[in-house]
């Protein structure tokens, strides 16, 4: 679901990376007011989980690969919607930025699909069913479902439309070729099935995880330790990232420029590539495509897994650390 570089028009990044400058201020003052500092690690380790979650890529017949992204499990992990935006554009943002996952300019719309819309929508989904049934699990379910579901849409939306809005004297598209006739039956059938089923199994597994090892976790002022089975999974986790190698090809919408002229789509290859794509803006990263230079592909990824998760986690407890504790006096305790 990560947008690549120049996929999206330079006027419509603009326009995406504009809807969420509303969305990041919000979520960074819900945050401020929400989240107690003892809790900020949390985001940390969130953000974690979603950044493991995207690098387990599972393959879909026909040659295209998805993955989950946990936004809403950040969300119930955090009792907020914003804390899972923020922690899930810090993933996006490292994914970006160090791996190439994901584009520079695309980085407002992949945080509008995954860090707004999965997160915000996922847990909305998850109250209303939990407060009516009291089946979390169940809630958590089907909230990350239609969570991810609606991200997927929305990244339909937005390829979808750069054909009908940005073409060249001839006629051809200038950036992603594919109308919403395409982009929405490629995205939105992976993501139905398989995808979808994996970020109801990353959502539920690790709920279950935290209320039965860490039920602590939940609660609004957990002590630290209740973290330290979660940093163990984590641990766990990098070490198997290498079974994301394991599915081939690429994930619909993520193609290398030099494949567009003969990507074949009802039976017919493109035939060129948009000069919009062929022209754009790029920007090397120190390891593409979760690389080491000199090193076998699987040693690799898990270093990639261990500097990516590394940053994260540090940049939170950073944060955690420069929170000031809030008094409240009608108590005499830090909150």
């Amino acid at each position: 679901m990560h947008i690549p570089e120049n996929y999206l028009s330079p006027s419509t990044c603009a326009v995406m990376t504009a809807a969420m400058v509303p969305v990041w201020t919000y979520s960074v003052k819900k945050v401020k007011e929400e989240i107690p500092k003892v809790k900020m690690p949390l985001l940390g380790i969130g953000a974690a989980f979603s950044f493991l979650g995207m690098m387990f890529n599972i393959p879909l017949p026909g040659g295209t690969t998805g993955h989950a992204v946990g936004g809403t499990l950040i969300a119930i992990l955090t009792g907020s919607p914003s804390a899972g935006c923020i922690a899930v554009t810090i993933a996006l943002l490292i994914q970006a930025l160090l791996f190439g996952d994901g584009g520079i300019l695309a980085f407002g719309a992949n945080c509008f699909n995954m860090a707004f819309i999965l997160p915000f929508l996922g847990f909305a989904i998850y109250k209303l069913i939990w407060e009516k049934t009291g089946k979390r699990k169940l809630a958590a379910g089907i909230g990350s479902y239609i969570g991810i579901n609606a991200a997927a849409f929305c990244a339909a939306i937005e390829f979808g439309i750069q054909p009908l809005l940005f073409t060249d004297a001839a006629g051809k598209a200038l950036y992603c070729p594919y109308p919403l006739t395409i982009s929405i039956p490629a995205m939105m059938i992976g993501h139905l099935t398989l995808f979808g089923i994996a970020e109801i199994v990353l959502t539920t597994a690790i709920l279950a995880f935290v209320e039965k090892i860490s039920p602590e976790t939940l609660e609004e002022k957990p002590a630290q330790s209740a973290f330290k089975p979660l940093y163990i999974l984590m641990a766990v986790l990098i070490i198997f990232t290498p079974l994301g190698l394991l599915a081939s090809g690429t994930a619909w919408g993520e193609w290398g420029v030099e494949e567009m002229a003969s990507l074949v789509s009802n039976g017919k290859a493109l035939g060129y590539t948009p000069a919009g794509m062929e022209k754009g803006f790029s920007l090397a990263s120190l390891f593409p495509d979760y690389s080491m230079a000199g090193m076998p592909e699987w040693i690799g990824y898990i270093l990639s897994a261990v500097v990516g998760v590394a940053i994260i986690v540090i940049f939170f407890k950073l944060l955690a650390g420069s929170k000031k504790d809030k008094i409240d006096f009608s108590k005499g305790q830090s909150v």
